[in-house]
């Protein structure tokens, strides 16, 4: 059986601007953006992170989600009848500092909340899951492949349990420049509990179109697509734009991809 399992194409969920200090672009350039393409939404999707140490800063300051409300609000009132400007955050779950990021997230009236985790602790340092760097791919490595992945999901069930978020961010992209990386059948039940924790909570499922230019399909990957669907999990999908040419990358691709999981427009 076919399910009828709405998807709006028309607005793209999670878009990064040169305030997390990894992206190119001010904010107006990605509204811009969206409409040249004919998107009836946005929302960017702020880094925000809690206790990492870390030689790069990869999320915002404080003083930078001030001025990230401050201009988001500006930009609401110039394009006003033309777009639907959402201003949201991707909390970086860290499972040491989970009070402490609990209070950054309840400082601000955000219009979503993505969870999602990056920065994973080895006992001497954070390493960055999503990174392709050589010392981030290395580090984790050494430590292990399969208890890397396992604290992984670990940490993205507390983050689900633990914080009041809207949708899940990017569930498979952990180590996603290692190559050949497989998942064990424990693995595949913490992504079963992931998802039987999105459906009791009522929480998003990600489709991020960035995996399209990584490997070939969106994250997650189909087979997850598909226990999110048979859950009647809402998908919602984002870009993970980080310049304003991104903004709604591969979005021409979902529907095709998206029918083989049982989902119609």
């Amino acid at each position: 059986m076919v399910a009828h399992f709405p998807i709006d194409l028309t607005a793209d969920g999670h878009i990064h601007t040169r305030l997390c200090n990894h992206a190119d672009g001010d904010m107006e350039d990605y509204v811009r953006s969206a409409l040249t393409r004919r998107l009836t939404t946005i929302t960017f999707l702020e880094h925000l992170e809690s206790g990492i140490n870390y030689p790069e800063r990869t999320w915002l300051r404080e003083t930078d989600f001030d001025f990230y409300f401050q201009e988001g609000n500006r930009l609401r009132k110039k394009y006003k009848g033309l777009i639907t400007i959402n201003l949201g955050v991707e909390a970086g779950f860290n499972p040491s500092s989970v009070v402490s990021l609990r209070d950054s997230l309840s400082r601000y009236p955000w219009d979503r909340i993505g969870l999602s985790y990056h920065f994973f602790f080895d006992g001497s340092r954070y390493l960055n899951m999503v990174s392709r760097r050589e010392e981030n791919m290395t580090g984790l490595a050494a430590f292990g492949v399969d208890r890397v992945l396992t604290g992984y999901f670990t940490g993205l069930i507390q983050a689900v349990q633990e914080l009041n978020g809207h949708v899940l961010c990017h569930l498979d992209a952990v180590m996603r420049h290692y190559p050949r990386l497989t998942y064990n059948a424990s693995h595949w039940r913490q992504i079963e509990n992931i998802l039987d924790l999105l459906q009791h909570k009522k929480m998003g499922l990600e489709v991020n179109t960035s995996g399209f230019a990584i490997r070939g399909e969106p994250y997650p990957c189909q087979r997850i697509l598909k226990k999110a669907v048979k859950r009647a999990i809402p998908l919602f999908p984002g870009s993970d734009a980080h310049h304003p040419d991104q903004v709604g990358r591969y979005f021409e691709r979902l529907p095709n991809y998206l029918s083989s999981t049982g989902i119609t427009k």
